[in-house]
């Protein structure tokens, strides 16, 4: 059982190419099963920090590789849903086509830089937690791409007219309405904010 929670983030990076390939194949049934894929993966995150815990069988392997997997698995997705659909671009301002991306930029660099306190402190022979803030900043981010790719596998309901169709239509419209670019923003600055308090105040073991 002590493997466990290691094999299960290891699986976590494995799936997170094919998750992504499955996405970008733009189809019903690829995005389907890749919005599918992504929450099993999701729910092996929450999985594997349980298991650790509840066997005692956390390990310096296992805090660094959990948020490495984090980082693949979420990062890879933020970077992929503008070139599926391009959040926000509903809004007649000009932000609707660069704030997305700028929303994202700062997502990938306070990871950037959080690795690489991470590495260092791993070459003082310590390994920096993940604190509490960080695992609420993944569930946030989480729950906003999840219910991105859903949204994207849900509006090709647009194809079956009636309910269904008029189903699928209000999902795509979702995906362009100022609502989903303020989500994202949202996420950005809850992601920048617990990176800044890795760096103000560090736990290690």
């Amino acid at each position: 059982m002590k493997h466990v929670p290691n094999a299960l983030t290891v699986g976590r990076i494995i799936a997170a190419p094919v998750c992504l390939y499955l996405l970008w194949t733009g189809t019903v049934w690829g995005q389907l099963a890749g919005a599918v894929l992504f929450i099993l993966a999701a729910i092996t995150d929450w999985l594997d920090g349980r298991l650790a815990r509840e066997y005692g069988v956390s390990s310096r392997l296992g805090q660094f590789l959990d948020p490495l997997a984090d980082k693949v698995l979420v990062l890879g997705a933020f970077f992929l849903i503008p070139f599926l659909e391009p959040i926000g671009t509903g809004l007649t301002a000009p932000a609707g086509a660069w704030l997305p991306w700028l929303a994202i930029g700062a997502i990938a660099a306070r990871d950037v830089a959080v690795t690489v306190l991470r590495t260092v402190y791993e070459r003082q022979g310590r390994s920096l937690a993940t604190s509490t803030a960080a695992k609420w900043k993944t569930a946030w981010q989480l729950t906003f791409l999840i219910t991105a790719f859903v949204f994207l596998a849900g509006r090709h309901l647009e194809a079956m007219g009636g309910a269904l169709g008029a189903l699928g239509q209000f999902l795509s419209a979702a995906l362009v309405s100022p609502a989903a670019l303020v989500f994202l923003v949202v996420t950005a600055a809850v992601t920048v904010y617990t990176g800044v308090l890795y760096f103000r105040s560090p736990t290690s073991t």
